[in-house]
């Protein structure tokens, strides 16, 4: 083929491409706002796609940014990001065009942030590397390693029993007042990582000052990024800080880093995306909760895990259970999609039994994966006579059970305060992966290297 033959026939292909290159950007037509329900705001006379950003000029005060979160014919439905005073009817709506992207970077480490990337502490503006977008991106699932290597999280009960692998995605079931947060700080505090993301969505404003000064402290916060979102923040604010906490974990995890991320909670992220859809009107399915939350949630946690590039992020998800309900529409949404879960019980809260894990009802997918067999023979052994003594307590208590009748129930009885004591761990106390195999084994009599596992 001739060089002018190939000239042409290239320029037939660029043609269409140098033409779209050379159009005019959209004229940028500035509506109004036409109403305002609950906290979505309607406008009408512009055009913008889902999750691109408006401007909002109030009569006095600085403008307004708000979130394209649905349209209906010429109808634009928005979700501010911040407050709303000073709006009115007929405020100038000026699409941008832009969607929402976050600031990742090293520069991160250490700092205390909004859901919009803003800085809450004082120490100066955010410096990024980098921007990326909010929502993230899907990873093939074929080019995910597989989890084979435990981590280190130093609560002797989780070590030993419900091994956590890295890349894994936990939950953590609880209801309120049962010792959940002291629990994730003391992973906070005692986790093998590089670095730490901590996620509080939607929580009490006084706990952000008090985790990041009693449960970080300033050797904690080196390595870690906190983002904040507090419950008085728009329900749009609280999802935004999910998905950035998400990001920041997702660029360490790409840089080759072992990242742990811990939100608190997932529960809060389903009850904002549950007050966006229903504004827009979107009928409720399950206790209210419509069908785009189920669908958001996996979304997110499936961001987590292991990484093509040799990082990982291991995550730990806080999941309120209503008045202690575990089949909580959310709690059973979460206890499908996640790699396991550690529930929390309120009984062994109020005997003063610390941290309440409740070993019977709580599970790691993964474990089998990441220790060895020995280890795996000796976490059964403990659950069944740990089991046996929960079943039979009752007839203990009131001196029904006639010592003799059933072998299994003895050994239980025998065992059981050395079985107790072994789960229980004060709040400032480490106990490593090795010391949690070397309590495993002296709780159930048998040499340490019975229930020694490779790694750690």
């Amino acid at each position: 083929m001739l060089p002018t033959q190939r000239s042409a026939i290239w320029s037939q292909r660029l043609d269409p491409y140098l033409a779209r290159a050379e159009q005019p950007q959209p004229l940028v037509v500035a509506g109004k706002l036409t109403r305002m329900v609950g906290l979505t705001l309607e406008a009408v006379g512009c055009q913008a796609t889902i999750g691109a950003r408006c401007l909002i000029e109030p009569s006095a005060g600085d403008a307004i940014e708000a979130e394209v979160v649905g349209f209906h014919d010429d109808k634009l439905y928005l979700m501010p990001i911040g407050g709303l005073q000073g709006l009115g009817p007929n405020a100038r709506v000026t699409p941008t065009h832009s969607v929402c992207e976050v600031p990742v970077g090293e520069h991160l480490l250490g700092r205390v942030l909004d859901g919009a990337g803003h800085p809450l502490d004082s120490k100066g503006p955010i410096q990024a590397d980098r921007r990326v977008a909010l929502t993230g991106r899907s990873i093939n699932p074929l080019s995910r390693p597989p989890i084979h290597e435990p981590l280190d999280v130093g609560v002797a009960a989780i070590n030993a029993l419900l091994s956590v692998g890295r890349g894994q995605r936990m939950g953590l079931f609880a209801g309120s007042g049962v010792g959940k947060s002291v629990l994730l700080g003391m992973m906070t505090r005692y986790t093998n990582a590089d670095v730490i993301v901590v996620g509080l969505i939607g929580e009490r404003g006084r706990e952000v000052k008090e985790f990041v000064q009693n449960i970080l402290g300033e050797e904690g916060l080196a390595r870690a990024v906190v983002v904040a979102t507090p419950a008085d923040n728009s329900p749009l604010m609280r999802m935004h800080g999910a998905m950035l906490a998400t990001s920041i974990a997702e660029y360490f995890r790409d840089q080759g880093k072992q990242v742990l991320l811990l939100m608190d909670s997932l529960t809060r992220f389903a009850q904002a995306q549950r007050e966006v859809a229903l504004a827009i009107g979107e009928p409720p399915a399950t206790k209210g909760y419509p069908p785009s939350v189920f669908a958001k949630l996996p979304q997110l946690v499936e961001r987590a895990g292991t990484g093509e590039h040799g990082g990982s992020i291991t995550a730990f998800y806080t999941v309120l259970a209503e008045g202690d309900d575990q089949n909580d529409p959310i709690a059973d949404a979460a206890r499908a999609i996640l790699d396991g879960h550690v529930v929390l019980s309120r009984e062994l809260a109020e005997a003063g039994h610390y941290p309440a894990i409740d070993i019977e009802a709580s599970i790691s997918r993964v474990m089998v994966d990441v220790v060895a067999p020995e280890h795996e023979r000796a976490a059964r052994r403990f659950k069944q006579i740990y089991a046996t003594y929960r079943q039979n307590k009752d007839l203990i208590n009131v001196g029904a059970y006639q010592a003799g009748s059933d072998m299994r129930v003895d050994e239980a009885i025998a065992m059981h305060p050395r079985l107790s004591g072994f789960l229980q761990q004060h709040m400032r106390e480490r106990v490593g992966w090795n010391d949690s195999l070397a309590g495993l084994a002296a709780a159930l009599g048998v040499a340490p290297e019975a229930s020694r596992a490779a790694g750690g």
